[in-house]
């Protein structure tokens, strides 16, 4: 199979005089280019405009002997690309004679495949290459969904080490790209469990293996189950995160509950001598010592008392 990446209008009809199978992989075309390749490739005009409007929902047009599948890749994001948009629309133009592939920006997964396929001498049928294009795109996913494993269990840790703003912050986000994958890879389930044969029955395109597509709806099955349980312990982190921070202002509460308890006697005793001090003064003051003994000695006594009844109560200690 012949791999070009750019418009080659003398290349490409000599290929498609001769009945050779290529694949062109375009990134970032213009709105004339495509249209250019329509022209050249007989592509319909419906599919046309489809490509050169992108943010098309995944689908397959079959239109006569050749087809617009719209697909998603995944694509990892870097610490400092958190807020880039983690999908990659991918356009595939089938036939009998060829695979064309439109995508606006530099899709990693499909470079390697390019590669891969250019250094590969061996001879496969149509059907393996349009299968081959489709899987890379549908594992793309797998690297995001391995990140989103080790993200999860770190952002578990970090909330029962202490929960932050920035963790809350951190589900929300987690939440949001779940979603986004999600509104992409069940889609794309959807279609291939409805409409693959129908890429398999494309006029010229050589029969190989029905396995294949089922293969690739295997991938996006297990996909989006992974997906589910991620949703699930997002939630889970959701409510930890809530039960951590209940149990902190419990923490909290407990410990101004103790403070305003120690401080009670404290009050009252003040209250007492200060509205009877001149009483005490005539009849019960007599001396410095007398003084610090009833006065400040029962004070405490009563603060000893109660840390006493606190510690036996098993209150003056966290609860780890």
């Amino acid at each position: 199979m012949h791999v070009i990446d750019r418009i080659d209008d003398a290349r490409l009809r000599d290929l498609c005089g001769r009945g050779e199978f290529f694949w062109l992989d375009l990134t970032a075309p213009s709105d004339d280019d495509i249209r250019h390749l329509g022209e050249l490739l007989g592509l319909h005009p419906l599919a046309v405009e489809d490509s050169i409007h992108f943010g098309q929902r995944p689908k397959l047009d079959v239109y006569g002997d050749n087809a617009l599948l719209v697909l998603q890749g995944g694509r990892e994001q870097k610490p400092e690309d958190q807020n880039e948009q983690p999908l990659e629309e991918i356009h595939l133009y089938l036939s009998g004679a060829w695979i064309v592939t439109l995508h606006r920006d530099r899709f990693d997964d499909l470079e390697r495949l390019r590669a891969q396929l250019e250094q590969s001498a061996a001879a496969k049928s149509e059907q393996y290459y349009v299968y081959k294009v489709v899987d890379a795109i549908v594992d793309s996913f797998f690297p995001i969904l391995a990140d989103l494993d080790e993200e999860i269990d770190d952002l578990e840790d970090a909330i029962v080490a202490g929960a932050k703003r920035r963790q809350l912050e951190e589900i929300f986000r987690l939440k949001r790209l779940l979603l986004r994958l999600r509104k992409a890879v069940v889609p794309m389930r959807d279609v291939f469990a409805r409409e693959a044969d129908q890429i398999v029955d494309l006029a010229g395109l050589e029969a190989d293996s029905r396995d294949y597509f089922r293969d690739v709806y295997d991938h996006l099955i297990r996909i989006t189950d992974e997906l589910d349980s991620y949703q699930e312990m997002i939630t889970s982190c959701t409510d930890l995160y809530l039960s951590t921070v209940a149990n902190r202002q419990g923490e909290v509460s407990k410990q101004l509950t103790i403070v305003a308890s120690v401080f009670l006697p404290l009050s009252f005793l003040t209250g007492f001598f200060g509205m009877n001090f001149d009483w005490e003064v005539d009849h019960v003051l007599k001396g410095p010592w007398l003084f610090l003994f009833l006065g400040i000695g029962s004070m405490l006594v009563s603060v000893a008392a109660l840390w006493w009844w606190f510690h036996r109560k098993g209150w003056t200690g966290r609860d780890d």
